[in-house]
């Protein structure tokens, strides 16, 4: 192989620009030419595609973000769209490719894979909601971010003795909830993933009152329901002083954090010794501390992320 493309899709991640640094470096490394593919699917289709050289990836793994830009692109779901994609590879030369991001993404390298494409994906969300890795590049950044903000509206809910809720972003999945709310000592942790009591929430945070407690912090996953509506709900049960706080898309950006610029770089050259060896359809994720690498249509179609319940356990442990 000697010359590979690789794009970033969907939502943008930090590390992403970690990946493509170590994509490129590593591939330039071992003789082979690099093509970046600007704004995702949409510039794939558009041959709006770039020679890169070492020079060109300096100065970014710190930055958050992806220098390679993204789109969202859904025409990429059909057939022409694709075969559009291919066109353009072949046009530039590019033999094998990869893609950096979350499900959306994934399908696409699994539409390429099924045409007959060499396609490796990295798994680039800040939702960590991909099967077949323990953990997707932008995870660790996003919920520091979260934790941060945490700290400092517990600041504000006890000098006003409030109740804040904190809505996260996540899409259908908790894990950002979750990981931020166990390490910021949220009381209540609110995810998709498991069933929730209004009545049980107003009751844990009256008993807290009682016992001279200043604030309740409720961290909530956006795939459950809004911060505002939870708030509207809460307030049927009691006055608790709530205040909304809804992070959003501030939680996506930044300079990503050593784990993340690590996950990326270990993600970006594993993807480059596969399409070495001659290999695609392929995902690559972390198990267990490991790199590893599987189907990517078998991990599409037969895989699904669980988050760790047994952290939502221990929360209700630690924060009574």
């Amino acid at each position: 192989m000697k010359r590979i493309g690789i794009l970033t899709s969907g939502g943008d991640a930090p590390g992403m620009n970690a990946a493509i640094r170590a994509v490129t470096r590593k591939a330039i490394f071992h003789g082979v030419e690099v093509f970046g593919i600007n704004y995702g699917f949409a510039g794939l289709v558009a041959g709006d595609i770039r020679r890169l050289e070492i020079a060109d990836v300096g100065d970014k793994i710190q930055r958050g973000g992806t220098f390679l830009y993204s789109a969202r692109y859904p025409e990429f779901a059909t057939q022409e769209g694709q075969l559009k994609g291919i066109e353009q590879l072949k046009k530039f030369g590019i033999e094998g490719l990869v893609v950096i991001g979350g499900d959306g993404s994934y399908h696409g390298a699994m539409a390429l894979t099924k045409h007959g494409f060499p396609a490796v994906a990295i798994p680039g969300t800040i939702d960590n909601d991909i099967p077949g890795t323990d953990f997707t590049i932008g995870f660790d950044t996003a919920i520091n971010t979260v934790l941060e903000s945490l700290d400092r509206i517990r600041d504000t809910a006890t000098s006003h003795v409030r109740t804040f809720i904190i809505e996260v972003m996540g899409r259908d999945a908790g894990d950002i909830a979750l990981w931020a709310g166990v390490a910021g000592g949220a009381d209540e942790i609110i995810i998709p993933e498991h069933d929730f009591d209004m009545t049980s929430v107003a009751k844990r945070i009256k008993e807290g009152r009682d016992r001279g407690k200043k604030h309740c912090l409720i961290i909530l996953a956006e795939g459950v329901m809004g911060g505002n509506e939870f708030a509207e709900q809460l307030s049927k049960h009691g006055d608790f002083h709530a205040r909304v706080s809804i992070l959003g898309h501030v939680v996506r950006g930044g300079s990503p954090t050593a784990r993340d610029r690590v996950l990326a770089s270990k993600f970006g050259g594993h993807a480059v010794d596969l399409l070495l060896e001659g290999k695609g359809g392929l995902c690559v994720g972390m198990l267990q501390n490991e790199v590893v690498s599987a189907s990517i249509v078998e991990t599409l179609e037969q895989g699904k992320h669980k988050p760790d319940l047994s952290l939502y356990a221990l929360n209700k442990e630690l924060s009574f």
